[in-house]
């Protein structure tokens, strides 16, 4: 999709409602809903990150959504497809503070070349312990990406139509935190599989961009 019919278009969603956990539950394996059911997550005292989806045009004009590749190590999200994003900082403002920032570091946007349209739902994350909280933001005049070595393997530059398109969406036999070799709802994206948290979010803005688009 071109993306200047795209931005006039994606304005639109500041006024829709967020589908919220309905939307996640799509994606999410159902031992995740019954742990979330039976587990208070206040209890945890969560830590808080803030991850931005970002929209841009390539060189072509057409619409892409930034993800990354995160490095291996010795982590719970190693080598795993995500958003730009991590947690909050002494010196982050505020949720959107700490996405932009992360953001910036992670992939080089500059921050105050991000117009942040929506503030999604935020996603659970219990075997880190960590609460995101998501952004829409489009970034109309894009320089060439620079990612922070120590944290990105890969950027992966989604097209919206791939993202949009339904044979996308598939279930794959994965071992989650809950549980091994289970079926688990994901996107297949530029031969990557994206399942979990970042996939609950992108169903949450799969939604509201099918209002809109």
């Amino acid at each position: 999709m071109n993306f200047k019919e795209f931005y006039q278009q994606v304005l639109k969603i500041k006024n829709l409602p967020l589908p919220g956990a309905e939307s996640h539950h799509k994606m999410s394996p159902l031992m995740r809903i019954q742990w979330l059911n039976s587990n208070k997550i206040e209890k945890r005292n969560p830590k808080r990150a803030g991850v931005m989806a970002l929209f841009y045009p390539d060189a072509a004009l057409e619409t892409r959504m930034l993800l990354i590749l995160r490095k291996t190590y010795k982590g719970v999200h190693s080598n795993q497809i995500g958003f730009p994003g991590g947690k909050v900082e002494k010196h982050d403002t505020d949720m959107i503070s700490t996405a932009l920032r992360e953001t910036h570091e992670e992939v080089g946007v500059p921050t105050h070349a991000v117009e942040v349209l929506k503030e999604l739902s935020e996603v659970y994350i219990p075997p880190s312990n960590f609460m995101v909280h998501p952004f829409i933001g489009v970034y109309a005049k894009p320089e060439p990406f620079v990612i922070q070595e120590s944290e990105v393997e890969a950027l992966v530059e989604v097209y919206l139509k791939d993202f949009m398109d339904k044979a996308n969406h598939i279930e794959e036999n994965l071992s989650t935190s809950y549980a091994k070799n289970i079926n688990v709802p994901a996107y297949k994206l530029n031969g990557y599989t994206v399942w979990g948290a970042t996939a609950m979010m992108m169903s949450e803005i799969k939604e509201l961009l099918e209002q809109v688009l």
